[in-house]
C-alpha cells in the first residue's frame, strides 16, 4: 500500500516501487490529505530522476546535515552550529540552486544590524561559502556556488606584553593562575591546552610533552620541549592530581577568564589583554630573542609559516648588516658624509 502508519506512529509513511526499487519515507504529516499530496510529489520526482536522468534538487537543511556530519570534529563545530542556527531563519528550506547574491547581502544586512563586527559576519559568510561548495565541487549537488565576498577587516596589532610587565602580573595572580602563566610563557600553549594538561601527555626523562591531535587547533601532534622553568613548575605540581597537571584545591581548572584574572590586570594597569595573548607574547619573546620563523612554526604547532610572519616585524637583527652598509658608504666616499660625534655634540 501506497500509504500507511507504522505501529505507535501517528504520522503517515509512503510506499514506492520504481523500477524495482522500494522507497520509503515519512510524510512528517497526520493528515492523510496532505500525505497523499507529499507522496504524488515524490512519486513525480522520483520518476524524473530515474526515468529522465534529472538530478534531484537539494535545500539548504539538507546539505547542512551532511556537512556537520562530516565537519563534526572541527574545532570550531560548536561556534559553527550556532551560526547555522541563525541561519535556520532565513535558509530553511530553501533549495542551494536559489541561494544568491541577494540571499547573501540579506544576510549581511540583518546580522550587521546586530551590531557585531564585520569579522563576525565573515566567519559566517566563510561558513556559508564552505557548506556550497563542498556541495557542488564534491557532492555535486548543485551547479554553482555564487561569488562570496568578504566584508573588510582592520589589521589588528599583535598584542603582547613585555617581561617586565608579565612579571609585575604574575607577582600578584593566586598561585594557581600563576603557575599556569609562567608555564603559558615557557611553551607557547594554547589555554585549552594548559587546562587539560595531564600527566600522561608529559615525559619528565625526556624533558617534553606533547598534545595530541584532537586537542590541537590544526589537529596535529605537536611536541612540546620543556625548558628548565617549565620541568621545575612541572615537578611542583606532582601528588595535585592523579590526572591533571594543574589544579585549583585537587580539582582541574576548568577556566582562567575568572575575576581574579581580570583584577590582576587592573591591578598592573594592563588593559585590553586577554588569556591568549600569553601565546602572542611568548612568540613574540621568541622573535624578539632571534628563534628563526620556521622554528617558531614548529614549536608553537602553527600549520603554515604565514600564520607565524604577524611576529617577524618584531626582529630586525637580519637587515642591521644591509644598514651599516649602507652607513660605511656614506661615511667613506659621500662628499656629504658626516661626523655623528659632532652632530650629537650639536643637538638637534
Amino acid at each position: 500500500m501506497s500509504l500507511y502508519k507504522r505501529k505507535d506512529s501517528k504520522v503517515w509513511w509512503v510506499k514506492i516501487t520504481i523500477d524495482g526499487r522500494i522507497i520509503q519515507k515519512s510524510t512528517g504529516t497526520p493528515d492523510k490529505h496532505q500525505a497523499q499530496e507529499f507522496h504524488d510529489r515524490l512519486k513525480t520526482t522520483l520518476w524524473d530522476q530515474i526515468k529522465l536522468g534529472n538530478k534531484p534538487r537539494y535545500n539548504w537543511n539538507e546539505a547542512v546535515v551532511r556537512w556537520i556530519s562530516e565537519t563534526k570534529y572541527k574545532a570550531s563545530a560548536r561556534v559553527d552550529l550556532s551560526h547555522l542556527r541563525w541561519l535556520d531563519f532565513y535558509f530553511n528550506g530553501l533549495p542551494l540552486d536559489e541561494i544568491n547574491r541577494d540571499c547573501l547581502d540579506n544576510i549581511i544586512k540583518e546580522k550587521l544590524a546586530e551590531g557585531v563586527s564585520n569579522s563576525t559576519v565573515n566567519r559566517i559568510l566563510a561558513l556559508i561559502r564552505s557548506i556550497l561548495r563542498r556541495a557542488c565541487l564534491e557532492w555535486e549537488w548543485t551547479e554553482k556556488v555564487p561569488k562570496i565576498r568578504l566584508l573588510p577587516e582592520p589589521t589588528r596589532r599583535i598584542r603582547w606584553i613585555t617581561q617586565q610587565e608579565a612579571e609585575r602580573l604574575i607577582e600578584v595572580l593566586p598561585n594557581h593562575l600563576k603557575v599556569m602563566v609562567l608555564f603559558s610563557l615557557e611553551t607557547g600553549l594554547r589555554q585549552s591546552n594548559v587546562t587539560g594538561l595531564q600527566w600522561s601527555q608529559i615525559d619528565l626523562a625526556r624533558r617534553c610533552a606533547w598534545i595530541h591531535p584532537d586537542q590541537a587547533k590544526a589537529k596535529r601532534a605537536i611536541a612540546v620541549p620543556l625548558s628548565k622553568t617549565a620541568m621545575v613548575l612541572i615537578r611542583e605540581q606532582i601528588g595535585s592530581h592523579s590526572q591533571f597537571v594543574f589544579t585549583y584545591f585537587g580539582r582541574p581548572v576548568k577556566e582562567v577568564n575568572t575575576k581574579a584574572w581580570r583584577n590582576a590586570l587592573k591591578r598592573v594597569g594592563i588593559k585590553d589583554f586577554r588569556w591568549h595573548d600569553l601565546r602572542h607574547t611568548w612568540a613574540s619573546w621568541h622573535v624578539q630573542a632571534g628563534t628563526p620563523l620556521h622554528v617558531l612554526q614548529e614549536l608553537g604547532g602553527w600549520e603554515s609559516v604565514e600564520m607565524v610572519r604577524r611576529y617577524a616585524h618584531l626582529s630586525s637583527e637580519h637587515l642591521a648588516e644591509y644598514v651599516d652598509r649602507l652607513s660605511a658608504l656614506r661615511t667613506i666616499d659621500d662628499p656629504i658624509g658626516y661626523d655623528l660625534a659632532t652632530v650629537n655634540k650639536k643637538g638637534p
